[in-house]
């Protein structure tokens, strides 16, 4: 599993350093990307370091597990009250309709929201500074941090499982 943590740094060059420093122990442009001020972003980070995620995803996952255990006790009363005569597999239908309507309101108001990064850094990207999100292994993070503080980076308090390593 991957996990990825957030550096903070002061400017463009030293940014770029970091990055830099990150390619040449193994980073991939899949591993990093860089957040900061829209301004900043159009001026100085290449396209593909740009993070554009949302809360999209995560959103609709939600919104689908929630849907579903809606969907399946509306389903299983259903089938309980007799005089409705619903049997199991209309209360299967009812759970994957809540699935669907969830997913699709959840998306909604996820897909309008910043990813978590820009919320919960909003301070340090309005005072013009640069985040780094790096993802990787414990090893790979461990033996890679004490190199990124050196080179002027500061690490935030941020640590999320990210994906399976490949």
């Amino acid at each position: 599993m991957k996990t990825r943590h957030v550096f903070s740094t002061p400017d463009v060059t030293t940014a770029a350093r970091v990055v830099e420093i990150a390619f040449a122990n193994g980073a991939t442009t899949e591993d990093l990307s860089l957040v900061a001020r829209s301004d900043i972003e159009l001026d100085a980070i290449p396209d593909e370091l740009k993070s554009a995620d949302s809360d999209f995803m995560p959103a609709v996952l939600r919104g689908m597990g929630a849907g579903t255990t809606a969907g399946l006790l509306a389903g299983l009363v259903a089938v309980v009250a007799t005089p409705i005569g619903v049997t199991l597999a209309g209360a299967a239908a009812v759970a994957a309709g809540g699935a669907a309507l969830g997913g699709w309101t959840s998306s909604i108001v996820g897909g309008a929201l910043p990813d978590p990064i820009r919320r919960d850094f909003d301070d340090e990207i309005k005072a013009s500074r640069i985040l780094v999100v790096v993802d990787g292994t414990k090893d790979v993070l461990a033996e890679l941090e004490p190199r990124l503080v050196e080179a002027g980076a500061r690490r935030l308090p941020w640590e999320e499982t990210t994906a399976f390593v490949r």
